[in-house]
């Protein structure tokens, strides 16, 4: 079985760029469904989330071809509705299909997402404003039919919650719509900023990405477009954190400062002093990391997906740190590997809270990857610890970092991938 080998006990220094954003591709690799012509996106990353899409645009009647870090794509037209059930059930953001779908043929079968066991991550707010936009959905428990023979109309949706997933399917569903939706209590999540300026070099109108009202005035036709998919927030902190726990001294290029500030303000408060330039982050570390108390929310709070990397690193911090998971209701399988490293982690009964009495050191031992990000604090958590760790199921970590042990080796590390 393929695994991670990670010598521990080198700093995280250098300078490298980061690439793509998995969860920015995502939702525009959706969108070229809706498109006609030739799109070409740059800065695409090589991960397993983003070849499973193309597999799916191609199974749809595209044409891709991804060199290097370009992916171009070809729609000539549409040659089928249905998903293919053997990717779909892989990957959680295939539902963004259902909306884009909709939006260019007025009908989609497809399966019950799948993705990571962080928790029920219900799709109804998806359903419930694909409804309420004219379509039919049926859902026999395995796999989802909608239709939209008349096409969409839009119309004023309000989500109960700001879902990122909800706020991308309505926005692609919406672009095509006959009339004007307006998604009020949108989610405002950079990536959702990055799908819209897509969509509007497409042809499309759409103003207000970014804040809690979004409004979609459709078009009939959206074209081909060239588009550089923004920087990955996430990889960006997660490199970030792996230099804060090795006493390392990293800068990245190639980013946006702005985005990332909901993980360089905690890191700040951790001790890190951290120098912003345009599209360049520094971090030198401190001897020691300080506890922290965190609370995962939606942007531009703490973001759920730091919460697995944060855990671990405040694992190594001076003092007593709490971090409360207000996303997802079972993100804590990394808690149970973390205390094999010999980390002091506590979870209260309902395994949303982590009481973190921080140590030294951690020491190295053979550890699972439960989950994308999960694996990746396994990963950080070696790097930190004394010897040599083994990280077994990297699948998972693969799914969202290109390459992540050829990257932090670059910096300093010693991460070997064994298939």
């Amino acid at each position: 079985m393929p695994y991670y080998r990670v010598r521990g006990g080198n700093r995280i220094c250098g300078k490298t760029a980061i690439g793509g954003g998995k969860n920015a591709a995502l939702p525009i690799l959706a969108a070229l469904v809706l498109t006609t012509g030739q799109t070409t996106l740059h800065n695409v990353p090589h991960i397993a989330d983003i070849h499973l899409s193309i597999d799916i645009l191609r199974h749809l009647g595209c044409r891709a071809e991804l060199n290097d870090h370009t992916l171009t794509v070809t729609n000539d037209g549409i040659t089928t509705s249905t998903l293919p059930a053997d990717l779909v059930t892989k990957m959680r953001s295939s539902i963004l299909f259902m909306g884009a779908m909709l939006g260019a043929t007025g009908t989609v079968t497809i399966a019950n997402p799948g993705g990571c066991q962080i928790g029920s991550r219900p799709i109804d707010l998806h359903l419930k404003g694909l409804r309420q936009m004219g379509a039919t959905i049926e859902d026999d428990g395995t796999q989802m039919h909608a239709t939209a023979p008349e096409g969409l109309t839009g119309t004023p949706i309000y989500l109960r919650e700001a879902s990122v997933g909800a706020t991308e399917n309505l926005i692609l569903a919406a672009a095509t719509a006959k009339g004007e939706t307006t998604i009020v209590n949108a989610a405002r999540e950079p990536e959702i900023v990055d799908l819209a300026h897509f969509l509007n070099a497409c042809g499309a109108n759409i103003q207000g990405a970014g804040t809690t009202t979004i409004t979609i005035t459709g078009v009939k036709t959206l074209s081909g477009t060239t588009h550089r998919i923004m920087p990955d927030r996430i990889v960006t902190g997660t490199f970030l954190l792996a230099a804060a726990m090795t006493g390392g001294d990293v800068t990245f290029t190639g980013v946006n400062p702005t985005d990332v500030r909901p993980i360089t303000a905690p890191l700040r408060a951790m001790g890190c002093d951290i120098s912003e330039k345009p599209a360049t982050l520094r971090l030198r570390a401190p001897r020691l990391l300080t506890a922290q108390h965190l609370v995962t929310e939606v942007h531009p709070g703490f973001p759920t997906d730091m919460q697995a990397p944060f855990v671990a690193a405040l694992a190594t911090a001076k003092g007593t740190s709490i971090i409360e998971e207000r996303i997802f209701e079972s993100r804590a399988a990394h808690a149970t590997e973390l205390i094999r490293m010999g980390a002091n982690i506590r979870l209260t009964s309902d395994e949303r809270t982590f009481i973190i009495k921080g140590r030294a050191s951690l020491n190295a031992t053979e550890t699972t990857a439960r989950d994308l990000r999960g694996g990746a604090a396994l990963i950080l958590a070696a790097l930190a610890a004394r010897g040599t760790s083994t990280i077994h199921d990297p699948g998972y970590v693969a799914r969202g970092y290109e390459k992540i042990e050829e990257a932090l080796t670059r910096l300093g590390g010693e991460v070997t991938f064994f298939p």
